[in-house]
């Protein structure tokens, strides 16, 4: 399916990605008119190697370094893209820069082996909402909107990979992830955290890198970051011990532990949203956490669901809130 240019969605150890031929820009603006996403947000595209992702790219030797010390795994290298590369422009939001990555899970290596080319794959949901962790996310988002899910149950991980930008002078982070930056650290030293990225509702300006929109990952319901308590009307995403009384209850850890936090954010934010809605709630109580190690890829995601929701250009009224 996958070769005939149909849309599959696939699990990974991330999240669950919409998967499309990177090579065909007809295939990649279905993937485009699946998920609503903005032209300017550009895809990820994912390979079963190490070897096969660099073929695409102009190589340095930093990223050799992180490719052998990460991949295949939760990371995402921005680096120029080669003159015969075969993703296409669409993918690549017209920029000079693509965005490669070398999945864990053994299911979409072996998929993506199969394929034999590169594969763009999205979060699998409508842009800018929760993004899936397992099939039955996929289908409560994209149901009749692509060709197939292949089921391959939760994503262990759960939060996107890091996004780190190699195209210009120093390394740059552009969106957190399950690789922390102590771990990027160790492999190539110190280097910039983050750096400005223009906004699009403001200016039109390209993005990147995916995961950059400052409204994303959002549920329905409002989210009401770092509470000290939760309103009667709110569900609660807790961390830890939570507050009594609240209605409606998902806790990341009980334990406080940010592996299992990171596991089960985007399902939790899927129940609470569905489960709220149908309980007449008005919005979620996020408790207070800490940001250090993947405590900042969590609030990352958190503080972006929680951002006032914008149109953007190529979104119709029925998705006013992605």
């Amino acid at each position: 399916m996958l070769r005939d240019g149909r849309l599959v969605a696939f699990g990974t150890e991330t999240v669950y990605g919409l998967g499309g031929i990177a090579t065909s820009a007809e295939t990649v603006a279905r993937i485009f008119a699946a998920k609503n996403r903005p032209v300017f947000n550009p895809l990820i595209s994912h390979f079963p190697t190490i070897e096969a992702a660099l073929h695409e790219v102009i190589a340095s030797p930093i990223s050799q370094r992180l490719a052998e010390a990460f991949w295949p795994g939760p990371l995402t290298l921005i680096l120029p893209r080669h003159a015969d590369s075969r993703i296409c422009d669409l993918a690549c939001a017209g920029l000079a820069s693509v965005a490669v990555r070398v999945p864990a899970h053994p299911v979409a290596r072996a998929l993506l082996q199969e394929v034999g080319l590169p594969v763009a794959a999205p979060s699998a949901n409508p842009s800018g909402r929760v993004s899936p962790t397992s099939a039955a996310h996929v289908l409560a988002g994209l149901e009749g909107r692509i060709d197939a899910v292949l089921d391959m149950g939760d994503c262990p991980v759960g939060l996107e990979s890091t996004v780190l930008d190699l195209t210009g002078a120093h390394p740059v982070i552009l969106r957190p992830g399950a690789i922390t930056n102590d771990a990027l650290e160790r492999v190539i030293g110190p280097f910039a955290r983050r750096e400005a990225v223009p906004s699009p509702e403001e200016n039109d300006a390209v993005l990147r890198s995916p995961g950059l929109m400052s409204s994303h990952y959002a549920p329905s319901l409002p989210l009401r970051l770092n509470a000290q308590d939760c309103h009667e009307n709110e569900a609660l995403l807790a961390f830890g011990t939570p507050f009594p009384d609240a209605p409606l209850i998902w806790n990341l850890s009980a334990s406080g532990d940010m592996v299992e936090a990171a596991a089960r954010l985007y399902a939790g934010l899927h129940f609470l949203d569905k489960t709220g809605c149908a309980q007449g709630l008005e919005g979620i109580a996020v408790m207070k956490m800490s940001e250090h190690g993947l405590g900042q890829a969590i609030m990352d995601r958190l503080k972006r669901a929680a951002a006032p929701r914008t149109r953007h250009p190529g979104h119709d009224a029925s998705e006013s809130l992605t």
